[in-house]
């Protein structure tokens, strides 16, 4: 039996509850609409797509931004670059190897560790300051010693030479993702060269700030990068680290134990800083959804995962892309849409936008409106209208009723 009238009440009924299925925009705390939370690209796209002030969002971003520490340009305060200059040198820290010779007499040649209070012990001498002093300087002060204590008349030559650098503990807070005390230090002993571990005058970059840095989560799209905060024995030093973006050679000193570091913050969103670099987050977490039909899983819509790193600047769409929710049959996969659940890193405040893929693909203007990721971001992908409306009619059955009608 054919009924055309129940067939076409049956069809009338799967569109419509289809039709149920356009949900309102994502609701949000901050001034996302407007372009005036932390990333200007988060906000609604306009409706009209010809329009002649293409690529806001830089100037939007820098709306808020405060004045650089250190300057547009030059060195940062009078004297500030004496300061810095002084902490290029290599600094001893507390659990360091030393080999320690002194002419012509073997009472004092050996292996030395610096001790937890930063000092070196030799037989039958006061203990040598060492915790942030240089090589120098110990041996400078050892030789002083000597004399004094009159096992030499005159200053003997005195040989102080790394075996060993110990990993250090440092705290590091500001504008960067993970503000926490870090562990920074050189790669245990399986992980080293023979040859290497077993010559004098060590040395790593593994203790270097901008590994503390990295090791912190890495700077925020905010951070003020001209006037880095190292604080150490009570004082305070300032550096200017805005070249590791330029590709140009900038201080990058070695840290001790007790060390505190503190990025200052510019309260803006600074795409320049969204790029790989020594102190930028190594990459970013996402947490992905992606249940197109017919699959049952991540796993069957080749997400693979439901957790994926994606390299530091990627941006909203290349995540869409990576996630296979875009292509397909234009008729059944054209019309799908993307929902990206974020955080303000400066405020904690989530954030949620969506976007139509196809329309954002077709924009000239898309850079505006495309935003970049940040650490521990969630997407989710929406199937098309069509694929809607065949999901609706499985559940209702309606489909196996229409056939059975005729």
């Amino acid at each position: 039996m054919n009924h055309p009238r129940l067939k076409t009440a049956g069809l009338a009924v799967v569109l419509g509850l289809a039709g149920c299925t356009s949900y309102q925009q994502p609701a949000n705390l901050g001034p996302v609409a407007s372009g005036q939370d932390y990333q200007a690209q988060w906000r609604t796209p306009d409706v009209s797509r010809n329009r002649a002030d293409f690529l806001r969002s830089p100037a939007l971003n820098a709306q808020s931004c405060h004045a650089f520490l250190g300057g547009e340009h030059g060195p940062l305060g009078k004297g500030a670059g004496y300061g810095v200059l002084a902490l290029r040198s290599e600094k001893l820290t507390r659990g360091d190897l030393l080999d320690i010779r002194v002419e012509d007499d073997a009472t004092f040649n050996g292996a030395y560790e610096v001790s937890r209070d930063g000092t070196i012990r030799l037989p039958f001498l006061d203990p040598i300051p060492a915790q942030g002093r240089s090589i120098d300087e110990v041996e400078a002060e050892l030789a002083a010693d000597l004399v004094k204590d009159e096992f030499y008349e005159t200053a003997p030559r005195v040989s102080v030479r790394v075996m060993d650098l110990a990993p250090v503990s440092v705290g590091v807070s500001g504008a960067v993702f993970e503000p926490h005390e870090v562990g920074i230090g050189p790669a245990g002993g399986d992980q080293r060269d023979a040859t290497r571990a077993a010559a004098l005058g060590a040395s790593t970059d593994a203790r270097n700030l901008s590994a503390a840095i990295r090791a912190a989560g890495g700077v925020r799209p905010d951070a003020d990068l001209s006037a880095v905060e190292l604080r150490r024995g009570g004082k305070v030093y300032r550096i200017d680290m805005r070249g590791v973006f330029e590709g140009k050679r900038v201080v990058d000193v070695m840290l001790i134990s007790g060390d505190e570091v503190y990025v200052p913050s510019r309260e803006c969103f600074q795409q320049d800083l969204m790029k790989p670099s020594p102190v930028s987050p190594p990459g970013v977490s996402l947490f992905l959804s992606n249940l197109t039909q017919p699959a049952a899983g991540n796993a069957i819509s080749a997400v693979g995962q439901e957790v994926r790193e994606v390299p530091w600047g990627t941006r909203f769409m290349q995540a869409v892309v990576d996630a296979n929710c875009v292509g397909g049959p234009r008729s059944t996969s054209a019309d799908r849409s993307a929902l990206l659940m974020t955080r303000n890193p400066e405020t904690g405040v989530s954030v949620v936008i969506e976007r139509d893929i196809e329309d954002m693909l077709r924009r000239a203007d898309r850079d505006d409106y495309d935003p970049y990721l940040m650490p521990g971001d969630a997407i989710a992908c929406y199937d098309s209208t069509v694929t809607s409306v065949g999901e609706v009619a499985r559940v209702l059955g309606l489909v196996g009723v229409v056939s059975f009608l005729r």
